[in-house]
């Protein structure tokens, strides 16, 4: 029950228009009710010879009226009911996206895209179905059913009685189904996740399913979950199959009591032929709604069973979150100071204890004070990328503390921090947008195409990659495509970087930033950074080792740990990890460091 209160207050939004759908479905069911009251009048009549033809052109026009009216009414609770479950499908989606975007890092970890996109799509279908046809498919089983029989009962008590003997069976039926199909809907909906999370993954790689030939093999791991998908909904589809038979068949058992005992009892005259007739019609009114506790039960279990898998998502906590009474954050002045830190990420995503994590940085103590740039290098899977990702706080810190201004991190406003912080990825993240959406990452165009934004370009050519947008045929409103598809790696990368620049922050994180570019590009890419020593901190990870020789200290990981710390020069006269790669490094590329530019960025 606890899952029905994430769609009340979306109801209770449009409580008017459920108003309304409620007196037009009540409307329509009292003229179906009105229509066999016809129907008995003209079988009396004409069975007595009590009527003529304008008589019977009287009745004509009634029935004629009451299927007009009923065509009417019910237009209108279709209107209100089924725009009603649009809004909760609506409202219930967008806050589904909402809370999505307040959890952790961590969360994305370790839940499946596939699986969060049939929650968005499916389990909110499901949702709307039962919000919709379902509330109405209840209403007019309570109200229909209860006057039919009230109807029956002032045609004929006996009857009646015979004619309900059947409903007690009915009930139980769907009590006992309904508890097996809830399960069923849960595993089956469970799997469609999974299948869609299969079919995006291979769709997103398919240019390395192509390069290794492994169609076939694609296809087989596709196929091996459509077929467990498929035998899930068989198994609900045994369940369904067997409650909808006999609850049709309990409901026909109905009809050939009423046939037999009423029948007799119009021979013997103890009703009428109008009113065997206009019971018959009560009945078959009462019928739909015997029988459509199947199909309701039906709804609700699906819809209940995708509500709860909602709830379990919009229950779920971020694991990073404002603390109460965070402090607000304008500025950052004095620097930042990593005191004894350590993180540890889940090793198991089934588990959360003690044994299901490893330490992926330990022991880490840094001073980077106002307007000085820290430089990192190390091994691949040194801890690089995470000490960069704690700062920002996409993770909190295991153990120890990251101190802004004097002031732990962990007690500011998250949003605030970030919005000091430009952050340029390793894995550069681009928008199915054009490349000034991208870069400007939703601010306001200019009011006219001839004119340009000075920080745009400003913020391209520090990136090196003015030029090459200028030479696309539609330079700045170029369509990148899905995650920049017709960019190369290195195009991508400047991008990445220039909409960190873009972003005027007292802090700069770079990681990795030319990685993926020539060694010219890469050079002016290091002089844009370089010119922003003491207008930004910055840190900047990078494997080249001389694009951090500037650096006013750099730092190299080993297994989660510093294992030398020092100025270019100090490092090179230590002689270990640092002084080996750069000279490594430089006899490849035959260049004895980087040449450094003036190059300002304001």
């Amino acid at each position: 029950m606890k899952s029905i209160n994430l769609i009340k207050p979306y109801i209770a939004e449009k409580r008017f228009n459920l108003l309304i759908g409620f007196v037009c479905l009540i409307a329509t069911d009292l003229f179906q009710l009105f229509f066999p009251r016809v129907i008995k009048w003209t079988i009396d009549d004409i069975t007595a010879y009590r009527i003529d033809l304008a008589g019977l052109s009287v009745y004509t026009l009634y029935m004629v009226g009451i299927a007009v009216m009923i065509g009417l009414f019910r237009y209108g609770w279709l209107i209100c009911f089924v725009g009603m479950a649009r809004r909760v499908e609506e409202g219930l989606r967008n806050r589904l996206f909402e809370h999505l975007q307040t959890l952790s890092a961590s969360y994305f970890d370790k839940t499946k895209t596939g699986d969060l996109m049939a929650h968005a799509t499916n389990d909110m279908q499901q949702i709307r179905m039962a919000t919709g046809i379902g509330i109405v498919t209840i209403i007019d089983t309570i109200f229909l059913g209860t006057a039919a029989i009230i109807f029956m009962a002032y045609i004929n008590v006996r009857l009646t009685m015979f004619a309900l003997i059947p409903m007690p069976f009915i009930i139980l039926t769907s009590w006992f189904f309904s508890r097996k199909m809830h399960r069923m809907y849960s595993e089956v909906q469970g799997t469609f996740s999974t299948l869609t999370e299969a079919v995006r993954e291979r769709f997103a790689g398919i240019r390395i399913i192509k390069a290794y030939t492994a169609e076939s093999r694609a296809v087989a791991g596709v196929s091996v979950i459509s077929e467990d998908y498929v035998d899930k909904n068989l198994k609900l589809v045994r369940i369904t199959g067997s409650y909808s038979p006999m609850i049709a068949f309990l409901s026909s058992l109905t009809f050939a009591i009423v046939l037999y005992i009423g029948g007799r009892q119009t021979i013997l005259t103890t009703i009428t032929p109008g009113d065997f007739v206009a019971f018959s019609t009560y009945l078959g009114l009462l019928i739909w709604p015997m029988t459509a506790i199947g199909s309701v039960t039906n709804l609700i279990q699906r819809g209940k069973a995708s509500l709860d898998r909602i709830n379990a998502i919009l229950e779920t906590r971020p694991a990073v979150h404002d603390i109460p009474n965070a402090k607000p954050v304008r500025t950052l002045r004095k620097g930042i100071v990593f005191e004894n830190v350590t993180f540890s990420y889940e090793k198991d995503i089934q588990k959360d204890d003690s044994d299901s994590r490893f330490s992926a940085i330990s022991g880490i103590d840094i001073r980077l004070d106002q307007g000085m740039t820290l430089g990192i290098i190390g091994p691949p899977g040194s801890g690089k990328t995470t000490l960069l990702s704690l700062l920002p706080r996409f993770y909190d810190v295991s153990g120890g503390r990251i101190l802004a201004d004097g002031t732990d991190i962990r007690s500011l406003k998250l949003r605030d921090l970030r919005a000091m912080i430009s952050f340029m990825p390793q894995e550069p993240f681009l928008f199915a947008g054009t490349i000034r959406e991208n870069i400007t990452f939703g601010k306001i165009r200019p009011e006219s195409p001839e004119q340009e934004d000075p920080e745009l370009i400003k913020a391209v050519e520090a990136a090196a990659m003015y030029d090459t947008i200028k030479s696309f045929p539609d330079g700045f409103e170029t369509i990148v495509g899905e995650k920049g598809v017709i960019l190369s790696g290195g195009q991508k990368q400047r991008i990445a970087l220039a909409r960190a620049l873009m972003r005027k922050t007292p802090f700069l994180i770079l990681d990795d930033p030319i990685s993926q570019v020539d060694t010219e590009t890469a050079s002016i890419i290091i002089n844009t950074v370089r010119s922003l020593s003491r207008l930004r901190t910055v840190m900047i990870v990078s494997h080249r080792v001389s694009a951090v020789q500037f650096a006013d200290q750099i730092i190299t990981l080993k297994n989660g740990r510093i294992s030398e710390s020092g100025t270019h020069d100090q490092l090179m006269r230590h002689g270990s990890y640092y002084a080996k790669m750069f000279s490594m490094q430089n006899e490849a590329a035959g260049l004895p460091q980087f040449r450094f530019s003036k190059c300002n960025l304001r």
